[in-house]
């Protein structure tokens, strides 16, 4: 569900960084003044000039040098200022949405753009600390310069300004509307660029099978639809923000024409001098620039608010595995896994695990097979609380895993995935996975049982080899021995293979198994497996079909009951 924020959720993130911002205020504040202070000294050196008398013009145009360098130093305090504080708030808001997106459960990511989280988290909040420093920096000075420049104005003449200042409304009405049908073509440029984005993400993280299926001129056209779409939703932007300048361009040129016929009459009814009238049009010249800048930072709000928007929707999502109140941190555990009448589903409705009664000894190998879909990878993905089961219980050596830390129950299970996932950056990095430190000794220790050692030590770095994103510079038994090593070296007790070999040629098949039959040795291990051949000396063997266990035994039991396990056998063997 989307929900609209604005600028007011931004202040929990402003208050840390209220001392940095009272400075760059007080820097505003020296900086408002000299503006009058200019408008009075063009005046005045307007009456020496008209008398000739260059050593007062010279004296004057002194004293307008100082006040233009203590009014640079205002400024460069004003705006270095602000520029740390909103930097520092853009890079708090990053971490906390960062950490949040960390704490989400895996059916949002299930559903969610990769691109689009990028886009959020690069893009949007970059956008967010612009608008935050262009508010302090730039807007509020402008305000404040309107504010003091008007009430100079008042001073000199206040028919005059009274006059002048008839289109204000009419002027802060058009800005309003033209920014409300910004913020909309805003809301449509955002989302069609973090589409652009999640595209752009998707193909070139598969751009093996694009290039495989010769299908670059498909994903161009897809490109350059998405790239049109973007065009047009940003042209639309640009083109009310044009429209609006003409419009209060005009307003404003239309002001200034009936400030010189009324400051003419005002000269003529002796109730302006000629010097106070030039002082008057500077001052008025002095409200051209904090106009328009008024006029484009809320332009700029308006689309930053977008952003806010986006930003603050991915922090209004909860994630659906939470830890209760006073959860415990679970024990180093033996390896007994129970799964108590359990029940899962996706969606309402549509069951995926009906009832699964299951108890596991500690050091037990249990080899989970059946058809896909039968709802295997989601009983072991309960074990580490990746979802929670809609019925029953699962505990771990008698501890229900809903009592305990997240962190010390995952930390107890190691994973050794179908797809292997390698990170950027080194072997050993990816081995230590987790870990802030690096002990080299332990690294090389966990690679030689995982069979991994030897190929490491034949790469130009050997372990400080940079794999590169996703690993594709390496093939894919060798990723895999990876994933071993890494889960090795967080020595669980309770280790998942899912179908770990699956997608590995014989020989390193053949590496990879031995591997595994080292590591499994006195842990608690559940195999999802297709290829039946990998499971025959497990403990017990668990057919699932529908989620239900409909058959459970060794290898040699399962045959002489001629069910289905006897069935998936015959189907790959005779």
């Amino acid at each position: 569900m989307k929900t609209r924020s604005n600028y007011w959720q931004l202040i929990p993130y402003l208050r840390p960084q209220t001392t940095t911002i009272g400075q760059a205020f007080v820097c505003t504040i020296a900086f408002t003044v000299f503006w009058p202070i200019l408008a009075w000294l063009a005046g005045y050196m307007a009456e020496y000039i008209g008398q000739g008398d260059l050593v007062k013009i010279a004296q004057i145009a002194g004293v307008a040098a100082v006040v233009f360098l203590l009014r640079g130093a205002a400024q460069y305090g004003q705006d270095s200022l602000m520029a740390k504080a909103a930097l520092k708030i853009a890079l708090d808001l990053r971490q906390r949405v960062y950490a949040h997106l960390h704490q989400l459960s895996l059916n949002y990511f299930e559903v969610a753009k990769t691109g689009d989280l990028s886009y959020r988290l690069t893009e949007d909040i970059d956008r967010i600390g612009e608008v935050i420093n262009k508010f302090f920096h730039d807007f509020i000075p402008c305000v404040l310069q309107l504010i003091v420049v008007l009430g100079y104005m008042f001073y000199l003449n206040w028919q005059l300004t009274l006059a002048a200042l008839i289109v204000a409304p009419l002027m802060a009405l058009l800005i309003g509307a033209f920014g409300d049908k910004l913020l909309q073509s805003s809301h449509r440029s955002q989302e069609r660029i973090s589409n652009l984005s999640s595209l752009i993400a998707e193909v070139f993280s598969g751009i093996r099978l694009v290039q495989a299926f010769a299908a670059e001129d498909y994903e161009l056209q897809r490109f350059l639809h998405e790239a049109e779409q973007n065009r047009r939703a940003n042209y639309r932007a640009k083109q009310i923000m044009a429209f609006q300048f003409v419009v209060v361009g005009f307003l404003y040129g239309m002001s200034i024409v009936l400030l010189l016929f009324l400051g003419g009459w005002q000269i003529s009814q002796n109730n302006l001098t000629a010097s106070a009238f030039v002082s008057y049009v500077f001052a008025v010249g002095l409200l051209i620039d904090p106009i328009a800048h008024i006029t484009s930072n809320y332009n700029e709000f308006k689309q930053g608010q977008a952003s806010v928007d986006r930003i603050f929707e991915l922090m209004a999502i909860k994630p659906t595995i939470v830890e209760k109140e006073g959860a415990i941190a679970l024990p180093p555990v033996t390896g007994k896994v129970e799964y108590c009448q359990v029940s899962f589903s996706y969606s309402r409705g549509k069951p995926v695990l009906k009832n699964i009664g299951l108890l596991v000894h500690p050091g037990e190998t249990i080899a989970l097979v059946g058809e896909s879909g039968a709802g295997k990878s989601t009983l072991v993905n309960l074990l580490p609380r990746f979802y929670n089961p809609d019925a029953g219980a699962i505990l771990i050596d008698g501890i229900n895993i809903q009592d305990v830390t997240l962190k010390s129950l995952r930390q107890q299970i190691g994973i050794v995935p179908q797809e292997t996932v390698l990170f950027s950056g080194t072997i050993a990095q990816n081995i230590a996975f987790g870990k802030t430190e690096l002990n080299l000794q332990e690294i090389e220790a966990a690679a030689k049982i995982a069979n991994a050692h030897q190929f490491i030590t034949e790469l130009t770095q050997g372990y400080y080899t940079y794999v590169g994103e996703r690993g594709v510079n390496l093939s894919g038994g060798q990723r895999q021995r990876i994933a071993i090593a890494r889960a090795i070296l967080l020595n669980p007790r309770i280790l998942i293979l899912d179908e770990a070999t699956s997608a590995l040629d014989s020989e390193s098949e053949a590496l990879v198994q031995e591997a595994l039959e080292r590591i499994m040795q006195e842990r608690t291990v559940f195999v999802i497996a297709h290829r039946l051949a990998t499971v025959r000396r497990v403990n017990r063997i668990l057919v699932v079909e529908q989620g239900q266990i409909i058959e459970s035994g060794t290898h040699k039991e399962l045959l002489a009951q001629n069910g289905r396990y006897a069935r998936f056998h015959a189907q790959q063997f005779v």
